[in-house]
Formats: C-alpha cells, structure tokens, sequence
C-alpha cells in the first residue's frame, strides 16, 4: 500500500487544522435529492436557562484503567467500557469535572458519562433534528467561555437543511449558522473552536459533489466563523473540495501537505482546495490517506505531534505520526483492531485518556447485546508501551 506525501513551503494562515475527509460507502450509494424524506420541521426557541449539572461524585478523572486483554470481554468487566446500551454515540466533549457528554445521532439524547463507569445520566434531548440517511445529531463543541456560559455548540441535520446551533443543557436551540446543504448522504458535522475562539465547521457535498467546489455553496467545505455565526475574514469558506468533513482537530503547524485520495487526513489552510471531485494543479494532497478496508475515518484527536482516528470500515484507531513540519513520520500504526466493531470519535482528554465511540448500530455494523459503547483507553505512547 502507497501513502502518498509531499510538502509545500510554509504559508501565512489564521489556523492550520487537521481535516477528516470521508468518501462514500458509509451507507450504499450516493443518493440525489430525490432519495431524502425530511421528517419535521425545525423550530428554534429563545435560549433557555444556564445549564445545572450535578458536581462530580468522584474527584476529576482517575487516569484511565490499563486495557482489557482481547476477549475478556463483560464476563471481566472490561474495564476500557465506561457506558453502553447508546444508540449511534456520534459528538463527543469532554467537561471541565473530567466526566464527558455524548451525543446519539439517531435520537438526538446528550447523556453524560464517566470515567469510573458510573451509569449514564440522560441530560436532554436535542428536539427537531432529521435522522434519514446519515443525518442526525452529528458534532459537538463546547463553548470557549464554557464554564461562564454554559453553552454547547451542536452541527444537526433538519428537514430541510444542516445547521450549527447553539444551547445550554436543558434550554433550548438556537441557529448560528444555517443553510447548509442537506442530503441523503455526506451530510459532515465536524465542529473544532481555535485558539482565538473561532468557530471551524465542517460540511459535506450532500451527495452532490459539484458543491464540494462551487464558492456559492457551503456544502463539502470547512467553514469559518465566530461564536454568533458571523464569518470571520472573507469567509465563512475557508477551504473547499472536501466530499464529507466529518471531524476536524487542531494541528497548529505552518505547513501544508499535498496528495490526492478519498479517505484521507488533510492539512487545511485558508483557501486551500482538497481536489474534491476534481483535481487540478493546485490541489492540496493529503498528509495520508488510507486503502477502502482501512478508512471510513469518522473522528479524529491530536496529542502533541500524533494523530488518532477513529475508523469505521477498518473497525480500528488509527495513529498518524507526524514530523515538525507536519510531514509523516512512518506508516500509520493501529490499535484496538476488530476488537469494538466500528470506531468513530476519538477525543483525548487532559488526563490522559482516549474518550472512542463505537458505531455498530448504524444499520452497517454488527451490534453486540452491549452496543453501542463509549470507551476510555490509555493511548499508546511515542515508544509504543501501551499494552493495546
């Protein structure tokens, strides 16, 4: 297998982010706009009051357990399971208490779960989203003034369109950025607030791929904007030709890499094009990108200078390595392969731990009696000591 890479000198950027573009074959086929039923439509209501989340129980997160040996399975309790029994488990966040909230694409329930696998605690659930084909509740972001404000971010298919809203627990939501192409399929979702408090949004082609490319359009970009949904510089495109942005991650490097290929990890600069659907000479290929049993790339974190993503096809993480100048160490290393069916988002909290949902629920998984889960692992170091 070839991992295709080159380098492009260093260029003046706002923000160099870490981009997941994932190509068709998540669901069957690539459906036009005939394909999608709405199923309701989308009523925002004034912001309701700040959130009131229990304190912990527990002082903030213990460091996560050493992984289970393969096959231990519940008859040991593994101990890398922190909850079960959701339906889709899609955004994920983790709060300042080292607890985290959840996010299921197809109901649209945020649940809070921990890291001593408490039982879950329902929190509310998101009202007016439409789940056909892979739309639903799909990103989540907090707030930068999360602990002022209480507010988190969601990106959530409607009727007729997907949109960024915002909302504290238990209010209601309210649009920050609407309009955003809707489809049967690569409908995107990935949401990542900068360092300045800017707001990155992912979308994807909704099946139609001529959108990837067209400026009119918002579909199969990454998007910049503030806190209200106001486009920051020329924005809100800030990259194009993406077929479906389903996550995104900070990066922070001056370079941008180059390559063709779906299923792939992108250094994103501002008005940078990714080749989607068509490539030309200034295309920006990517860091790396990943054969069909490998990919379905669904979430993705950065520790340091090393990448984990979440795979779905390949039922794996992935772990990218990455140089100063943001070019690929060595070939992506994996773990927990075959060992949780389908992996989707990764989010690395501040102790450590790997926070992964699985997606086996998803109408292309196998679903175990437990699915679907979320997982909290210690991750691999850079010597590669991790019992994973």
């Amino acid at each position: 297998m070839e991992r295709r890479t080159s380098v492009r000198g260093p260029r003046r950027l706002l923000l160099a982010a870490l981009v997941l573009v994932v190509s068709g074959g998540l669901l069957a086929g690539c459906a036009d706009d005939g394909g999608y039923e709405p199923q309701g439509p989308f009523r925002p209501l004034p912001e309701g009051p700040p959130p009131r989340l229990a304190p912990p129980s527990e002082p903030p997160a213990p460091p996560p357990q050493a992984p289970a040996s393969p096959g231990s399975g519940e008859e040991a309790g593994d101990p890398n399971v922190v909850a079960t029994d959701l339906v889709v488990p899609t955004g994920l966040v983790v709060l300042p208490d080292g607890s985290a909230i959840v996010g299921e694409r197809e109901t649209g329930r945020l649940l809070q779960v921990f890291p001593d696998r408490s039982p879950a605690r329902e929190l509310m659930t998101v009202p007016g989203i439409d789940t056909a084909g892979d739309g639903g509740l799909l990103g989540l972001a907090l707030s930068p003034t999360f602990v002022e404000d209480g507010l988190l971010y969601a990106y959530v298919s409607t009727a007729t369109d997907n949109r960024v809203v915002r909302f504290p627990l238990g209010g209601t939501p309210n649009p920050v950025l609407t309009g955003i192409p809707r489809g049967e399929v690569h409908n995107g979702g990935g949401l990542m607030f900068g360092a300045d408090g800017d707001l990155f949004v992912g979308t994807g082609d909704a099946g139609n791929p001529a959108l990837a490319q067209d400026p009119a359009s918002l579909a199969g970009k990454v998007l910049h904007i503030d806190v209200f949904g106001r486009p920051v510089g020329d924005g809100p495109v800030f990259s194009t030709g993406h077929e479906d942005v389903t996550a995104l991650c900070a990066g922070g490097e001056e370079e941008a890499l180059l390559a063709a290929g779906s299923d792939e990890l992108n250094a994103v600069v501002e008005g940078s094009d990714h080749g989607w659907p068509t490539a030309g000479p200034d295309t920006v290929r990517p860091v790396v990108d990943f054969p069909a049993p490998e990919a379905g790339l669904g979430g993705c974190t950065v520790a340091g200078l090393t990448v984990f993503l979440g795979s779905l096809t390949g039922e794996r993480v992935q772990i990218v390595d990455l140089d100063g100048a943001g070019g690929l160490v060595d070939e992506p290393q994996e773990i927990l392969a075959g060992r949780y069916g389908r992996l989707r988002t990764v989010v690395l909290d501040p102790s450590g731990g790997l926070w992964i949902t699985t997606s086996n629920r998803d109408g292309v998984g196998t679903p175990e009696d437990d699915d679907d889960r979320v997982l909290r692992i210690v991750p691999p170091t850079a010597e590669g000591n991790s019992p994973l």
